[in-house]
């Protein structure tokens, strides 16, 4: 669990949360482009490669290949994890 709090204490990995969110499958290309047009986002190609790194490793992204193409996936149970480990209070029962 860990790593998943380390890979969410970075804004730029959010954004590429958010981002594959919205829509999976995309590719490193697309995802630096996203960045740079939507979130004014400049990182190198490896910068951001290395924080998808960063959020497979915490299984927070899984990937699949597709001939030559890295397809990004987001995989939101590792934050299910977090929900399951502390449930909100049921109302009134504060």
């Amino acid at each position: 669990m860990a790593d998943v709090f380390r890979a969410l204490d970075d804004e730029t990995r959010r954004l590429i949360l958010d981002e594959l969110a919205a829509e999976d499958g995309r590719t490193l290309f697309d995802i630096c482009t996203l960045l740079t047009m939507r979130h004014g986002i400049a990182s190198t190609r490896q910068a951001i490669s290395q924080h998808l790194a960063i959020l497979e490793g915490a299984g927070l992204v899984t990937t699949q290949r597709r001939g030559r193409t890295k397809l990004h996936y987001f995989h939101p149970e590792p934050l299910a994890e977090i929900t399951r480990r502390w449930p909100t209070p049921r109302e009134g029962t504060h």
